[in-house]
C-alpha cells in the first residue's frame, strides 16, 4: 500500500468536471484506491464521494493506493491533479456569489425521507422585495425582459414509502436508471446541436452521477431494509445533496441541484411520468422559481420564457451557465420573498443588474422597453449585415474570422458573417479521452471543418497542451511554474509522434478546402525550423502540394524576432492573452493581478506594432486571435495598428464588422499613434474614449 499527499490546483477545487476526470483516471487502474481530505476518506473511482470531499482550491489531499499497480496508479493520479485534471489552469475563475438557501418548491411529492435525508433547505427570511418594489439578487444572465410573472411548479410525483419484495423494487430501480440513461442522453445530443460552449459537460457530469456504483449501493441497501424503488433511491440522492449543499465552498455546494436533477430524473421514471415539464400558460411569462435545475433551464423555450428569478442559486451555478448560454435574461439569489409574487403581475427583469422591478409605472416599462428595442435593433442590424466585409469609411478592409473549437462552430460561424477560421483550438479532440486520437479520427474532423467553411480559409493551430492545460494520458514532469515549462510546440517536439500524427491528419485534409497551420508558443527560431521540417517531411510522405504555415507570436522573444520570423513564415496570428501575461510577467489567473494585466498596456500594443510592421515590410499578414480582437476599445487600435485580421468568438463577429464598418482608418491610426504613447492602460482607454 502506498500514499500520496497533494495539493489540488483547479481555482473552484474538485467541481464535477475534475472530479469526473479524476475519477476516470483512478478507474483506469486494479488497485483499490482511496482519497483522503481532512476526516474523510472516500473511494476513488466514485465521483459522488470524490465531490463530497468538498477539496477546494489549495487542499490538500492523500491519494491511498493498494494492488498490484499502486505505483502507476499515484504516478499517473499525481500528474493528472499537478495539471488540472481537465481544467485549463491558465483561465481564471472569479468565486460564486454566495447563494441564499431556498424551499423546495415542491419538485417531489413524497412521504417523509429518513433522518439519513433531510429534507432541502429552505430559504432565509430576507427582505428581497424593498419598499420601492424592486427585488435585488445576483445578476446571472444579462439582457432585459418585460413581461407578466408566472411561478414555476412541477407535476407532483408520489412515492410509496415501502415495499414488499426487494427484488422487485431492485429490478423496477434497474429500469429507471435506464430509462432515466436513455433520456439524459438524449439531452446531450441535444445541447451539443443547440449550445456551441462546453454546456454539454453538464449533462455529461448527470451520466457520470447516474452510473456512480456507491449511489446506487446506497439506494439498494435502503430497498433491502424495507423501502420502496422510489424512497429509497430519493433518500439515498438525498443524502449526498445535502452533504453537497452542507460544503463551505459555495462553487461545490451548487451542485447540490444537479443530484437532486438527477434523482428526479430516475424518480419520474419510476412513477411512469417520463420527462416533465413546468405548467406554463399559452403567453409569454418571467418564471419565478425556487430554483431551476439543468434539465428545466435546458427545456425552456427563450420564445415564451422572457427570463426568470430564482430565490437560490449563484452566478457560477449550472443554470446560471446555460441561460447565458441560451440568451435568457436571469437573476439568482432572491430568497423566499418571491414566493409572495402573484402569477399575471406585470415585471421588468434587468440580467445585467440583478433587479425586478414590480408593477412597473408607464415611464419605468417605457424606458425599460427603449433599452430593449435599442439593444434588439442593434444587435439585428449587426447580424443582418454580418455577411457584409468589414470595411472602414476610407475602403480599407479588415477580415473578421472565427475563433472555434469544433465542427459545430464552424458551421455556426458561417451563419454568424466569419470570413473563415482564424483559430481552430484542436485540443478539443485531445481532451476527455484515454488515449490520443488517431490519425483516421483527427482527419474526419478537419475535413467536416474545412467543408464546413465551403473555401474560406481555416487556420489550425497545433496541439497546444503542456503542464498548465494537461491530458491525463499524456503525463508531463512536475514543473515549477507550468507558464514557463514545456508546453504548445515545446511538448509536442518533445513527443515528435504525437505531433507527427496530427500533421499527417491536417495535411491530408488540406485537400478538402483551405487550410493553413499554426504552431503555438514559438519562442526560439529553433522551435520554428524544426517544425516546419516536420511538416516538409510529411508533404514529401504524402506526395502533398504546400500550405501556409504561421507561428503566434505569444511571448515577447518571438514579437522581438518578429523581423527574422517574418521571412519565413506565412502569417502571424498573435494572441494578446498570453502576450499579456508574458509582457508584463503577470499570471493573469492571479487574482490580485487580473486587472492590471490587461492587454491594453502600450508595452503589448508596441509588441503588436513591431509584429505588424515586420510582417508588412516582408509582404506578409497578421491577425489577432486574443481577447483584444473583440474588444471595443482596443479595436479601433488594432485597425490603426495595420491588423489586418481579428478573429473572436462567433456571437461577437457581427458586433466587430459592425464597429469597423464606423471606423475610418486614418483616425485608427492617428488614434494608435496616441495610444502608444501613453504610459499607462487606464491613459489608452481614456484616449481611446476622447477621440472616438
Amino acid at each position: 500500500m502506498k500514499e500520496l499527499d497533494l495539493i489540488v490546483p483547479n481555482p473552484t477545487g474538485l467541481h464535477a468536471r475534475p472530479a469526473k476526470v479524476f475519477v476516470k483516471t483512478a478507474k483506469q487502474f486494479k488497485a483499490d484506491i482511496r482519497v483522503k481530505h481532512g476526516s474523510k476518506k472516500v473511494n476513488a473511482k466514485s465521483v459522488i464521494s470524490v465531490l463530497t470531499l468538498g477539496v477546494e482550491m489549495g487542499g490538500t489531499i492523500s491519494i491511498v493506493a493498494d494492488g498490484p499497480d499502486e505505483d502507476e496508479a499515484l504516478a499517473v493520479l499525481k500528474d493528472a491533479v499537478e495539471t488540472g485534471l481537465g481544467d485549463d489552469l491558465s483561465v481564471g475563475h472569479a468565486p460564486a456569489p454566495k447563494p441564499e438557501k431556498a424551499k423546495t418548491n415542491g419538485q417531489v411529492d413524497a412521504a417523509p425521507a429518513p433522518a439519513s435525508a433531510p429534507p432541502p433547505p429552505v430559504a432565509k427570511q430576507t427582505p428581497a422585495l424593498s419598499g420601492d418594489k424592486i427585488v435585488r439578487a445576483i445578476p446571472a444572465a444579462a439582457g432585459i425582459a418585460i413581461g407578466p410573472l408566472h411561478q414555476f411548479k412541477h407535476a407532483e410525483i408520489t412515492i410509496e414509502e415501502t415495499a414488499a419484495d426487494p427484488e422487485t423494487e431492485k429490478s423496477r430501480l434497474e429500469k429507471a436508471i435506464d430509462a432515466a440513461r436513455t433520456e439524459l442522453e438524449g439531452v446531450l445530443e441535444q445541447v451539443k446541436k443547440q449550445l456551441s460552449g462546453s454546456e454539454s459537460e453538464i449533462f455529461e457530469a448527470h451520466l457520470e452521477i447516474l452510473d456512480d456504483p456507491e449511489l446506487k449501493e446506497a439506494a439498494v441497501d435502503n430497498i433491502n431494509n424495507g423501502q420502496s424503488a422510489g424512497h429509497g433511491w430519493q433518500a439515498a440522492v438525498e443524502s449526498v445533496a445535502s452533504t453537497m449543499a452542507a460544503l463551505k465552498d459555495e462553487t461545490l455546494a451548487a451542485r447540490a441541484v444537479d443530484f437532486r436533477d438527477v434523482g428526479n430524473r430516475v424518480l419520474r421514471a419510476l412513477s411512469g411520468g417520463g420527462q416533465a415539464g413546468p405548467e406554463l400558460p399559452d403567453h409569454s411569462v418571467i418564471l419565478i422559481a425556487n430554483d431551476l435545475t439543468p434539465s428545466d433551464t435546458v427545456a425552456l423555450n427563450p420564445g415564451q420564457v422572457l427570463g426568470f428569478c430564482t430565490a437560490i442559486g449563484g452566478a457560477n451555478g449550472h443554470t446560471a451557465i446555460l441561460a447565458r448560454a441560451m440568451g435568457i435574461p436571469a437573476m439568482v439569489g432572491a430568497g423566499e420573498d418571491i414566493f409572495n409574487l402573484e402569477n399575471g403581475v406585470m415585471a421588468i427583469l434587468n440580467g445585467d443588474t440583478g433587479t425586478l422591478t414590480i408593477s412597473p409605472d408607464e415611464e419605468a416599462l417605457a424606458k425599460a422597453k427603449g433599452i430593449q428595442e435599442e439593444h434588439e435593433a442593434r444587435n439585428a442590424a449587426e447580424l443582418a449585415a454580418a455577411k457584409e466585409p468589414a470595411i472602414t469609411k476610407d475602403d480599407h478592409r479588415v477580415e473578421v474570422v472565427a475563433n472555434i473549437g469544433d465542427v459545430k462552430e464552424a458551421r455556426k460561424a458561417m451563419d454568424f458573417g466569419a470570413e473563415g477560421v482564424g483559430l481552430l483550438r484542436t485540443e478539443f479532440l485531445f481532451l476527455e479521452r484515454d488515449k490520443a486520437p488517431t490519425e483516421d479520427e483527427q482527419f474526419e474532423v478537419y475535413r467536416d471543418i474545412l467543408l464546413a467553411q465551403e473555401g474560406q480559409p481555416v487556420i489550425a493551430r497545433t496541439l497546444d497542451v503542456g503542464g498548465d492545460k494537461p491530458l491525463a494520458y499524456l503525463p508531463v514532469d512536475e514543473e515549477e511554474n507550468p507558464f514557463l515549462g514545456q508546453r504548445g510546440i515545446r511538448l509536442c517536439l518533445a513527443r515528435p509522434e504525437l505531433l507527427r500524427t496530427q500533421l499527417r491528419a491536417l495535411l491530408r485534409a488540406s485537400s478538402y478546402g483551405r487550410l493553413r497551420i499554426m504552431f503555438p508558443m514559438i519562442t526560439t527560431f529553433e522551435d520554428w525550423t524544426a517544425a516546419k521540417r516536420m511538416v516538409a517531411e510529411i508533404q514529401n510522405e504524402l506526395r502533398m502540394g504546400p500550405v501556409e504555415l504561421g507561428i503566434m507570436i505569444e511571448v515577447p522573444a518571438a514579437a522581438l524576432l518578429a523581423p527574422a520570423f517574418a521571412r519565413e513564415v506565412d502569417f502571424f496570428s498573435i494572441g494578446t492573452n498570453d502576450l499579456t501575461q508574458y509582457t508584463l510577467a503577470m499570471d493573469r489567473t492571479n487574482p490580485a493581478l487580473s486587472e492590471q494585466a490587461d492587454g491594453l498596456n502600450p508595452a503589448v500594443l508596441s509588441l503588436i506594432d513591431r509584429t505588424v510592421k515586420a510582417s508588412h515590410s516582408a509582404g506578409k499578414w497578421t491577425g489577432v486571435c486574443g481577447e483584444l480582437a473583440a474588444n471595443p476599445i482596443a479595436v479601433p487600435i488594432l485597425v490603426g495598428l495595420g491588423v489586418d485580421e481579428l478573429s473572436c468568438s462567433v456571437p461577437a463577429i457581427p458586433a466587430v464588422k459592425a464597429q469597423v464598418r464606423t471606423l475610418a482608418r486614418s483616425t485608427a491610426e492617428h488614434l494608435a499613434a496616441q495610444a502608444l504613447a501613453c504610459a499607462t492602460a487606464t491613459e489608452v482607454r481614456r484616449t481611446v474614449e476622447s477621440l472616438l
